[in-house]
């Protein structure tokens, strides 16, 4: 996973809410278990039936409760395969939000008056670090666990964060194999 920033450029508009998974990504298409080769069937029916039209920008604008319906990983792999780094929306599903964290992809939850004004603008800039998205000569702030927000800018998934703390898993197991009570300093 690599580490996030800023991220800025052009947006993608989907001005849809309650997008669900089986949207983003059909059924038919989750027979695979590797992450890469799904942006090909991002949005695949509404873009085969002519309904929407997407561009591989960095950043995706959407409506309200973006990424609803099942749990399927398949999604976040599929818009970040097709080249998205950061979604914002007024709201997304909370698995759907936690899955896109764990993979390096941002959801950036702003007002719905602030994304429309994103959409409207076509072109924004997200700061991690400082937590803001400019766009139309604004300023917006959003909110981010400090916890996601560490492995977003490092660039950490679930295992490279359990490295991090290798060497105190490794005293920890040590501990556990010595005779008597285990004392944990983590």
């Amino acid at each position: 996973m690599r580490p996030l920033d800023v991220i800025e450029g052009k947006v993608s508009v989907l001005d849809r809410a309650d997008v669900d998974t089986d949207q983003i990504i059909p059924k038919q298409f989750l027979k695979r278990v590797e992450r890469t080769g799904f942006g090909e069937f991002l949005f695949y029916d509404w873009i085969r039936d002519g309904e929407i039209e997407l561009e591989p920008n960095p950043i995706l604008v959407a409506g309200r409760n973006f990424g609803c319906g099942s749990s399927r990983e398949h999604a976040p792999w599929a818009l970040e395969d097709f080249g998205f780094e950061a979604i914002i929306a007024p709201s997304f599903a909370d698995i759907f939000y936690s899955n896109c964290t764990k993979i390096g992809l941002l959801p950036v939850v702003l007002g719905e008056e602030e994304v429309r004004a994103v959409m409207a603008e076509g072109e924004a800039a997200i700061d991690l670090e400082v937590q803001e998205v400019e766009f139309a000569g604004r300023v917006s702030r959003f909110e981010i666990d400090p916890g996601i927000k560490y492995r977003l800018m490092n660039g950490l998934d679930d295992i490279g964060q359990s490295l991090e703390r290798s060497e105190d898993i490794a005293r920890f197991e040590r501990e556990r194999e010595r005779p008597g009570p285990v004392t944990t300093s983590l």
